[in-house]
């Protein structure tokens, strides 16, 4: 955190001078426009989060990071686009975010085909996570928040499971893996799956679909179980302003690691299937977002030999409005809930449910460069921490 904050102290120092526009504010293109590159930094600052809330599955706090990205789009012929990106968080090691083919069979068209480390197919905030179009500086529950489940470590029983209500943070089960790591989202933002992916557009209509290695909440570049991810979306553009999404993911989520260790229960399949609804709607000075998101993962328990349905839906409500130009607010309002699994008192929730509110403004320092600040307060029903507050500020510069 030292190199964060020293980060975000000399982001503060750049802002200062951001008026005479000394940094880039476009893409840097070369070679008349057939190579473009594009980057973006953010520094975040927060206090230490004791009950692991704003977690994500890189192991540290999204609320205590420094993000550098770097991304770049080569027109290798008319039809034929290359495009990457690459990602480090908090100057650790430098990972591949995304790497993807583009092709436009016919010319003037909306219909891409993508191959290669691919954009989500699933859901609206996917693709705004690492943008200025997140007015917020914490990402919504159903994206980041780590539920006790793994692909490669299972639970025999619903008692264990219950014992890692509230521990997606560093989760561990007896069949599988049994070293301890961090659970996994409803949908992972964080990471972009492998597979291909075909967008086309009719009039006021998208549809995208793809076909992918990993699941939803657990995105790979290679395959873990030999079974793919069918995921679909269509969006409706219905009025000036409105856009109305649905979605739909549907993958085996148990990797070969976990398989292994159940015997003749490894002959069934055990996926994640999840469906989604989102709303966008903008006029004037208000731009509104809603999101649902339910997700259902078959568990196998060894020590019944039976498959456990587990059930989590997340609800994301999203204001913000323009106060000046250059100036807004910002409120985020949401609630992560579990299905009940039999424990020896009664049923409880299989995870402990969340619920998140976050207020906070941003101002445009200049066109491409964002200071905001926001205030987080999560509460919980289980785990030693159930109620965590969390101020933070972040600079977000992209070009």
């Amino acid at each position: 955190m030292t190199r964060v904050v020293a980060a975000a102290v000399a982001w503060c120092s750049i802002a200062a001078a951001a008026s005479a526009q000394t940094l880039p504010s476009e893409p840097v293109s070369f070679g008349d426009g057939r190579v473009v590159l594009g980057g973006d930094v953010a520094a975040t600052i927060a206090p230490v989060d004791p009950g692991f809330f704003s977690y994500g599955q890189y192991d540290h706090s999204t609320m205590r990071e420094l993000r550098i990205g770097l991304s770049a789009q080569v027109r290798a012929t008319r039809r034929v686009s290359l495009l990457a990106e690459v990602r480090s968080e908090n100057l650790a090691d430098v990972t591949p975010f995304a790497l993807y083919a583009r092709v436009r069979p016919i010319p003037n068209r909306r219909f891409d085909i993508q191959v290669g480390r691919i954009p989500p197919t699933f859901g609206r905030f996917s693709r705004l996570a690492y943008s200025k179009q997140n007015p917020l500086i914490g990402y919504p529950l159903a994206y980041q928040y780590l539920t006790s489940l793994r692909p490669d470590a299972l639970p025999a029983s619903t008692d264990e499971l219950l014992q890692m209500r509230a521990r997606g943070w560093r989760s561990s089960f007896s069949v599988g893996e049994p070293t301890p790591a961090p659970g996994v989202p409803l949908a992972s933002s964080l990471t972009w799956d492998t597979g291909v992916q075909v967008i086309a557009g009719v009039k006021a209509v998208t549809l995208v679909g793809s076909v992918t290695n990993g699941t939803l909440s657990n995105p790979r570049v290679g395959d873990d179980n030999g079974g793919k991810t069918v995921a679909a979306r269509m969006v409706v553009a219905a009025a000036p302003g409105l856009e109305i999404g649905s979605s739909f993911s549907r993958g085996s989520f148990v990797s070969r690691t976990a398989l292994n260790a159940l015997g003749t229960l490894a002959t069934r399949d055990f996926p994640q299937t999840a469906y989604g609804l989102d709303l966008e709607y903008s006029r004037g000075h208000w731009l509104t977002r809603l999101e649902a998101i339910s997700s259902d993962w078959r568990v196998p328990l060894l020590s019944t030999g039976r498959v456990e349905p587990l059930r989590s839906t997340a609800i994301s409500v999203e204001g913000r409005y323009a106060l000046v130009p250059g100036v807004y607010t910002a409120i985020r309002a949401e609630h992560l809930g579990f299905s009940r699994v039999q424990a020896p008192g009664g049923t409880l929730p299989w995870d402990a449910p969340v619920m998140r509110v976050e207020i906070g403004a941003g101002y445009y320092i200049q066109r491409n460069l964002i200071f905001k600040g926001s205030v987080q307060l999560n509460e919980r029903d289980g785990g030693r921490t159930t109620t965590v507050r969390l101020p933070a500020a972040q600079l977000l510069f992209w070009f």
